[in-house]
């Protein structure tokens, strides 16, 4: 954001060279334009290269400019003189070069820099985490990073003794393979992976969410990712969260999610072979007493996660039945929603898991009945 401020600033002086310049160029603008009312109208994407030469930047600040503004500035210029005029094109022109913007590539490079720079500050380090935060944000950035080196050097912040670089590392991480294949395969490729889940059981809550939240945005939709997840017993530490009441509800809600979407996977791909992960009972039973939960949200993510296994073919309704006792659950979760019910905040919302829990339990009957069905 402070770049952008910074470059609608820039922008605001150098459009009074431009109407000064090509003074019929608002004016033609004029009929049609819907530009804002600020003055500057622009996407990001469109600076985000920076600009190689003055007069790029010139017709693009033209372009996103408020026509009046420039016609009435237009006006002030037209009474200098020559001399006058062109004294003050090269003052702007001064100005600019001396503000000129890099670009993100650059950008990056002295950020991975500073964070490599084991001789600087920690706030230094922090500060640079915080740019490239914002930097992988765009896809094409994210991929240039490994290309300057800036994946190796987040990996190696991952062992850092402060946790909150830990944590802004794992976060960039994260940010950087969101939909983004390419990235994934070179992180993992990097071993992340079993870094981030052994961050997982650090003391430090937001180290935990953010390794978590790098986790799942590393396997998700990436079939070698989530075969070393399951490798490194990916169950194991999910289970644990779960089981654990005093970590906060926010490590389990994204547990939950990861676990509906790791099973909605596996069902866009039935004809792969069976994932053990989902017949873990330990696992099975954290997840459904997990509907035990006075929060909604919580509850709701439960029962997705359950909905999406319950699908799969290869799920042991036995274990559902006699281990996790999932008709008991269900019953409790449907008085509770019926309390939520009757207060005028919650009531909506309770409605509509009530629909979802029948959902749910729909499913289980049929697919119960149907093993019952066959043994006989």
């Amino acid at each position: 954001m402070g770049r952008l401020i910074f470059i609608a600033v820039l922008l605001a002086v150098i459009a009074e060279i431009a109407s000064a310049q090509l003074v019929e160029v608002p004016a033609a603008k004029e009929e049609g334009d819907e530009l804002g009312a600020m003055g500057l109208n622009f996407k990001e994407e469109e600076i985000d290269g920076g600009f190689s030469s003055l007069d790029g930047m010139l017709q693009w600040a033209i372009g996103h400019s408020d026509p009046g503004v420039l016609k009435e500035r237009s006006k002030v210029f037209q009474r200098m003189s020559p001399e006058e005029l062109k004294e003050r094109q090269t003052e702007i022109k001064e100005l600019v070069e001396k503000l000129k913007m890099p670009s993100d590539a650059q950008l990056m490079q002295i950020a991975v820099n500073d964070l490599d720079n084991s001789s600087l500050p920690l706030e230094h380090h922090q500060r640079a985490l915080e740019e490239l935060l914002v930097l992988v944000e765009h896809i094409d950035n994210a991929i240039d990073l490994h290309k300057l080196g800036g994946f190796s050097v987040l990996l190696r912040k991952l062992d850092h003794f402060e946790p909150e670089i830990r944590t802004a590392a794992a976060w960039v991480l994260g940010k950087a393979s969101q939909n983004n294949p390419v990235v994934q395969k070179q992180v993992l490729e990097l071993g992340a992976l079993p870094m981030l889940m052994k961050m997982m059981k650090s003391h430090s809550t937001e180290e935990a969410i953010k390794a978590l939240f790098a986790v799942s945005a590393l396997i998700r939709n990436n079939l070698i990712g989530q075969d070393m997840f399951y490798q490194e017993a990916g169950h194991a530490m999910l289970q644990e969260v779960l089981s654990n009441s005093k970590l906060d509800i926010r490590l389990h809600k994204k547990s939950l999610f990861l676990i509906a979407d790791l099973a909605d996977g596996q069902l866009e791909n039935e004809n792969t072979a069976a994932v053990p992960f989902f017949s873990n009972r330990l696992l099975l039973k954290a997840v459904v007493d997990s509907m035990a939960s006075s929060d909604l949200d919580l509850q709701e993510k439960a029962l997705y996660a359950i909905k999406n296994i319950l699908l799969l073919r290869s799920t042991e309704i036995q274990v559902f039945k006699d281990f996790c006792k999932l008709n008991e659950a269900l019953e409790r979760t449907r008085q509770q929603l019926q309390q939520f019910m009757v207060e005028d905040d919650l009531r909506e919302y309770a409605t509509d898991l009530e629909g979802l829990r029948k959902e749910v339990e729909l499913t289980f009957l049929q697919k119960l009945d149907k093993v019952t069905q066959a043994a006989r």
